[in-house]
């Protein structure tokens, strides 16, 4: 199976509705992390941030589900309306080199607004 080398963090914020994707080189440190846990921003550049891990996906596309424990591809029953269910296929709840794609919300804010980090992060992309 291939592995990740860059992971991209989603960082979205509650308040504005905005969001900046922020790419790692060396996700080591989040390998082990489960969907819900907080992390500490300034790994990623965000001082005094916090971020809650609020799910991902993996390298063949598959969506994290915090209801599958581990780091392991499984089908689960998907209900599509009342009367009818379709099998999908799911990604576990914890972080492995096979995720590509972390999505997090902020929960505690740093000193410098998210505002003025999105706008950079604009102007860069540019």
């Amino acid at each position: 199976m291939p592995k990740a080398s860059v992971v991209k963090i989603v960082v979205s914020d509650p308040k504005s509705g905005k969001a900046i994707q922020i790419e790692t080189k060396e996700p080591q440190w989040l390998y082990g992390k489960k969907i819900g846990d907080t992390i500490d921003g300034s790994k990623i550049g965000l001082d005094g941030y916090e971020l809650k891990i609020t799910g991902g996906s993996d390298i063949a596309g598959f969506p994290m589900r915090k209801e599958v424990e581990g780091a392991v591809r499984k089908k689960i029953w998907w209900w599509v309306d009342k009367r009818m269910r379709v099998k999908k296929t799911v990604y576990g709840n914890t972080i492995s080199d096979e995720i590509v794609q972390v999505n997090t919300v902020i929960v505690k804010y740093g000193e410098k607004p998210f505002e003025e980090i999105y706008n950079e992060f604009k102007s860069n992309k540019q």
